[in-house]
This record gives structure tokens, C-alpha cells and sequence, in this order.
């Protein structure tokens, strides 16, 4: 199962949120994918979908989707992490009128950086390829110090933000 979320900011993410309905119109996504996809416009045709779902329905697609596509919220992705999965990261883009600035790019670079596991994914039309990429990555919990990872790239990321 693919769970994209793209968070509750008042600007659409249709750029995510229609390739991924196109991909799965066209076959190349054969698995069950259920989106979030807030204030977008764009209402996907073949896949399940609500605009805000709740906390406990997000943990729990967060928890049993074999791949997460996220947008650039650290939040979100740090959750996607505690659960032992790499989460693909879209940031919402300035140029796309997607948000206010590209804080979520700059960001998500930043955490990169430091050496977490993101999958940044700029560039929609590389999508497909990330999910692919994604699930050939093996489940961090099995081979990690989770909790010490996670408590630091919890400081970290506020430590970026504050700056």
C-alpha cells in the first residue's frame, strides 16, 4: 500500500496529487494507494482519497503503508521514520504555488545534509523511480539505534528551523 499525504496548508499540491492518480491511470502504480490531499483542487479519479483525515487514521496508514510519500513537513516525516520506513519527501515548491516560500525544500536539504534517510524527490516526473527506490530499502528499525536516531534528528530539525 502507497499512503501520500500532503499536510493541511491552505495551498493545493495538485502537481503530487494528479501525477500520482496519472500513474496509477496509466498501470505503473499497481498497488492500493489512499491519499490525503488537503486543499488541493484536483480530485483523484483512481484512487481513494479524503481531503483531512484524523490523527489516528494517519498513524495508521502511516504504520501499515509499505511506502509513504510525504510533503516536506518535518513532522510527518519524522513520524514516517519513528515507524522504521523511508519516507519519500515532496517538498511543496515557491514556483508551483504550492507555499509561501521553499522553506520545506531548504529544509529537507538540511536534514539530508546530516546524513537521515529522505528520499527527496524535486523533480515530480523522478516519482515513480523514488517509489521503486523505496521499496528496495530495508526496514531501518530492524537495522538501526531507532530511538537515539530519532531523539536526534528531533533536535536537529528544531535546530534548523530556528535558525
Amino acid at each position: 500500500m502507497i499512503f501520500v499525504t500532503v499536510g493541511t496548508h491552505e495551498q493545493p499540491f495538485n502537481r503530487l496529487i494528479q501525477k500520482i492518480d496519472e500513474l496509477v491511470r496509466d498501470g505503473e502504480i499497481e498497488d492500493d494507494v489512499f491519499m490525503q490531499i488537503g486543499y488541493s483542487t484536483y480530485e483523484p479519479k483512481y484512487t481513494k482519497w479524503e481531503k483531512i483525515i484524523g490523527y489516528d487514521e494517519m498513524s495508521d496508514y502511516l504504520m501499515k503503508s509499505d511506502v509513504v510519500i510525504t510533503h516536506g513537513g518535518p513532522s510527518t516525516y519524522m513520524q514516517v521514520l519513528q515507524n522504521g520506513k523511508i519516507p519519500i519527501v515532496v517538498p511543496r515548491q515557491l514556483k508551483f504555488n504550492e507555499h509561501v516560500n521553499d522553506h520545506q525544500l531548504w529544509v529537507s536539504k538540511q536534514v539530508m545534509d546530516k546524513g537521515y534517510p529522505l528520499i527527496l524527490c524535486e523533480n515530480i516526473e523522478n516519482l515513480l523511480s523514488d517509489i521503486k527506490k523505496s521499496k528496495k530499502v530495508v526496514n531501518i528499525l530492524e537495522n538501526s539505534h531507532n530511538k537515539e536516531f530519532i531523539d536526534k534528528l528531533y533536535t536537529e530539525i528544531y535546530s534548523i528551523i530556528k535558525k
